[in-house]
């Protein structure tokens, strides 16, 4: 039986864990051929031998163009012109209110996750233009809408993905290439580490521990999963959706019918608990 994404070449960003690795497997084995662009190398190069000849990896920091412009290039180059575009790599950006914003952390989280997903589009368009068709996919998240006091920037810069993604879906639309955003709800990933100061070996084991938390966070009484947004992603890149762009579609339990009321101490007393239990974890790894 033919998968939903047969012959189909795709950029996956941020593809080395979290959402973006769920959707690297499905992808795969949905018939894909895909470059992973992430800036965790050793990640990356696993990915290339567990998939050989159906993934490649390119070294990107999405806050380069050059780094972009070199993973669509790498996708042509490797299995053929560009069908889809999936922008997920994220992070949880500056950390500061309003009152105690920097330009420094205000400019850098824009462009980590505002100007990136502009960058992909400006570089992803001309293949699908080549192509005659093509499918985008944006990440955006909860957060540009259920809004918190204390991280600004990344409310606005994941507000104004939403805003770009109908602004692309308009402009595309004439070449067949459709634009969409995903907005998920909250999701036990590495981003959550950024949050309490974890490294990244401890950040990468704390979703384990977060689903106590995450059970509790919408309506719907059980956590979400990275593979909950790879269906959603993989609908979004197939033919199945053909008919469908400009959308923000949420995969959230239904965070976003009812404004969450978990205060904030309840938030960082489940992340510093992961912590904690995250770092013993890895001691032990170590000490095996």
């Amino acid at each position: 039986m033919a998968g939903r994404l047969d012959g189909k070449v795709a950029v996956i960003t941020g593809g080395v864990s979290g959402m973006g690795l769920a959707s690297v497997e499905m992808f795969v084995g949905e018939g894909a051929k895909l470059v992973v662009a992430d800036v965790r190398e050793d990640k990356g190069r696993a990915l290339e031998q567990r998939f050989a000849g159906a993934v490649r990896f390119s070294r990107c920091d999405i806050r380069n163009e050059q780094d972009i412009e070199a993973a669509v290039a790498l996708a042509v180059s490797s299995f053929g012109e560009l069908d889809i575009m999936y922008h997920n790599a994220g992070a949880a950006g500056a950390k500061e209110s309003l009152e105690t914003m920097t330009v420094a952390g205000w400019d850098d989280t824009q462009a980590l996750l505002s100007r990136s997903t502009a960058l992909c589009m400006k570089h992803a368009v001309p293949s699908m233009k080549r192509r005659g068709q093509g499918s985008i996919i944006l990440t955006s998240s909860v957060g540009a809408t259920n809004l918190r006091p204390g991280t600004p920037a990344y409310s606005v810069a994941k507000g104004s993905v939403i805003l770009l993604g109908r602004l692309g879906a308009l402009e595309f639309a004439a070449d067949r290439i459709r634009v969409n955003v995903i907005v998920p709800g909250g999701f036990a990933t590495p981003i959550y580490g950024d949050l309490v100061g974890a490294s990244r070996e401890v950040a990468d084991i704390m979703p384990d521990y977060l689903d106590e938390m995450m059970a509790q966070w919408q309506p719907l009484p059980r956590p979400g999963k990275p593979i909950d947004i790879a269906y959603a992603a993989t609908y979004l890149a197939s033919d199945e959706s053909a008919f469908v762009t400009g959308v923000a579609l949420p995969v959230d339990g239904g965070l976003t019918l009812n404004r969450p009321t978990n205060a904030a101490d309840f938030l960082f007393g489940h992340l510093n608990a992961a912590k904690e239990k995250a770092e013993a974890e890895l001691a032990r790894r170590s000490g095996d």
